[in-house]
C-alpha cells in the first residue's frame, strides 16, 4: 500500500528538549500559556510536513498501525488513490517530543494529523467526512497527489 519511510535520526535529534517545560514553568502560568513550541522543534516539524506532498503523523507505520484512527486514515488516503510516492508518515510512538509537539504545531489536539502541500487537513474525523462529502478527492486531484489512471483503461462497471 504505502511505503514506510522511518524518522530520520536528524529529526529525532533536533526535536529532543533538554527539560520538560513543565518542570521549568511557574505554577501560576496556565495550559495554554506554557504550550510554548520550541524553535528546534518547530524547524523540524516544518521539515517533516515539507518532505513529501502528503504527510500523515500517526500511531504506528501504514503498514501496522496501531490505533484505530490511524487505521481508518490509512484505509481513506489507499481508497483516494494516494501516489506512495507522494507520501509519508511519521510515526509520533517513536518520539515522544515529536508526537507532543505535533498537536502544538497544528493546534489540533489528537494524531492522527493530515498534511497536503504543507496544509494541515486534519485528524480522522475531518477525513471520514471529507472522504464521504467527495471534497478529499477532489483535493486530492487537484493536488496531482493520485495515482493516474492508466490510458487505456477502462472505467469500472
Amino acid at each position: 500500500m504505502f511505503s514506510r519511510r522511518a524518522i530520520p535520526t536528524a529529526f529525532r535529534a533536533a526535536t529532543r528538549t533538554t527539560r520538560p517545560l513543565a518542570a521549568t514553568a511557574p505554577r501560576f502560568l496556565t495550559s495554554t500559556q506554557i504550550r510554548l513550541l520550541s524553535d528546534e522543534m518547530r524547524a523540524a516539524i516544518d521539515k517533516a510536513v515539507a518532505s513529501a506532498p502528503v504527510v500523515l503523523f500517526m500511531k504506528g507505520t501504514p503498514e501496522t498501525p496501531q490505533c484505530g484512527f490511524s487505521r481508518a486514515s490509512i484505509q481513506i488516503l489507499g481508497m483516494q488513490g494516494v501516489d506512495p510516492e507522494k507520501f509519508t508518515a511519521f510515526n509520533v510512538l517513536e518520539d515522544q517530543d515529536l508526537r507532543k509537539g505535533i498537536k502544538e504545531y497544528s493546534e489540533w489536539p489528537t494524531i492522527p494529523q493530515l498534511y497536503v502541500e504543507k496544509e494541515f487537513i486534519g485528524g480522522c474525523d475531518i477525513l471520514m467526512t471529507m472522504h464521504q462529502d467527495g471534497s478529499l478527492a477532489k483535493l486530492l486531484e487537484e493536488k496531482k497527489v493520485v495515482v493516474a489512471a492508466p490510458e487505456n483503461a477502462e472505467p469500472p462497471k
